[in-house]
């Protein structure tokens, strides 16, 4: 396997729909006895009507092949349902595989959906300790490691408390602090992360990034986080249905990711010819016919990037004083802030226009947005009245690593530029 950890090859996972175990002697007898008494079974199949004559096998992963090298950070990316969870587990050793084989070098640590991995009736201590023995650690080992681990959980006061009394966000702290710090060498961390709250969260990545580039551990690590997993992760995979959509560059994984989710959401182009619009304008002075973001295939970009609009409208009636705005929210809804561009010279005669928007996104912590753009007309009052809108148009920002970044729970979401030093 050379510095292989990790080889994949044709990978299946099989469950069976609405299947329960018979495996006992009590079920079976119960089994016999229904059916003595023309009664439904019951341990057969759950719905036995709906898939009768048809495939109750569901297969949540298929023919999966591919290999992870020593010190890589791998980002396992793909919808709900997609066999992202149930590759960690097989991975884990929590399941099997129906078919392939797993090939793995080394000791692995796995953080995976909060409750898995420590017994509810020992404390935190307690399980720190059952975790090494685990990973196959003898207790002067785990005795030197322990009060970096609590430490780093930030649970000291709770650490002798049994862990069926814990929070979430206790449990992920204490179970992330105890899979970072023994000795494993690939460390696999599931979306449970989300659970804890944002401090706890940047500095989880940040210690996984210094397992991988500072101790040359193996990451995988799931998440719906594009932010997340740029910043920690140099490769993805996109699992599509159960079956490797894309293995290479974590840029191009988030890129392809995010143009198919959704149903397609971050696409780059919107037809607006049969938008229904809802708010006040004047009266067919002038429509919005499409937007296009020019110059991208999805519409993701780096918070170093600017996004070029092209705008193809149509005018009914001669106007002038025309200005244009981009209205920015959260995903949520959550009003943002807005951006306006203004020519009060030019006249837009009567006929189709095309016209192009340049929007500078430096300022603008990574995250999923939503925008609106606005064609208004400024009257010989100075008010603006609305000439037409756009639909929702969804653009996603990722972290530029080279590019200075903040956290918008600490920072707020934009970065203002107003501050100069002046001569005394």
């Amino acid at each position: 396997m050379s510095n292989t950890v990790i080889k994949i090859e044709n990978l299946s996972k099989m469950y069976k729909l609405g299947v329960i175990n018979n495996g006992a002697l009590f079920r079976d007898i119960q089994s016999w006895w229904a059916l003595k008494r023309g009664k439904e079974d019951p341990h057969g199949k759950i719905g036995a009507d709906k898939y009768e004559g048809s495939d109750t096998e569901f297969w949540a992963l298929k023919d999966l092949t591919f290999d992870i090298k020593q010190g890589d950070r791998v980002g396992i990316i793909g919808k709900n349902g997609a066999g992202k969870s149930t590759l960690l587990k097989v991975l884990s050793r929590i399941t099997t595989p129906t078919e392939g084989a797993v090939k793995i070098k080394g000791k692995v640590s796995s953080l995976l959906e909060v409750g898995t991995g420590f017994h509810g009736e020992l404390t935190g201590r307690e399980n720190i300790y059952l975790n090494g023995a685990i990973l196959g650690m003898k207790k002067r080992e785990i005795d030197r490691k322990l009060d970096e681990i609590i430490d780093f959980s930030g649970i000291e006061k709770h650490i002798d408390t049994p862990v069926k009394r814990y929070s979430s966000g206790m449990y992920v702290r204490l179970a992330f602090a105890v899979a970072a710090h023994l000795d494993s060498d690939i460390l696999i961390a599931d979306e449970v992360l989300a659970v804890g709250d944002a401090e706890f969260q940047k500095k989880a990545i940040g210690k996984m990034g210094e397992l991988s580039t500072g101790q040359g551990r193996t990451i995988l690590f799931v998440s719906h986080n594009m932010a997340m997993i740029k910043k920690l992760c140099n490769k993805g995979v996109i699992l599509e249905k159960g079956r490797i959509k894309y293995n290479g560059d974590v840029e191009r994984a988030i890129e392809l990711y995010l143009d198919t989710s959704s149903d397609g959401a971050l696409k780059t182009k919107y037809d607006l010819n049969d938008f229904i619009r809802f708010s006040p304008v004047l009266a067919r002075v002038c429509k919005i016919n499409s937007i296009e973001l020019i110059n991208k295939t999805v519409a993701c970009y780096k918070n170093t990037d600017k996004i070029q609009i092209k705008v193809n409208w149509v005018v009914f009636h001669e106007v002038q004083n025309v200005e244009f705005t981009l209205n920015l929210e959260y995903i949520d809804g959550t009003p943002i802030g807005f951006v306006e561009a203004r020519d009060t010279l030019k006249t837009y005669p009567v006929g189709r226009q095309e016209t192009l928007l340049n929007f500078d996104i430096s300022n603008i912590v990574p995250g999923s947005y939503i925008c609106y753009l606005h064609i208004s007309k400024l009257n010989n009052s100075n008010n603006i009245n609305d000439l037409d809108q756009s639909d929702i148009i969804y653009i996603e920002v990722i972290d530029d690593q080279d590019a200075i970044s903040w956290q918008r729970e600490y920072w707020g979401s934009i970065k203002l530029n107003n501050l100069k030093l002046m001569e005394v």
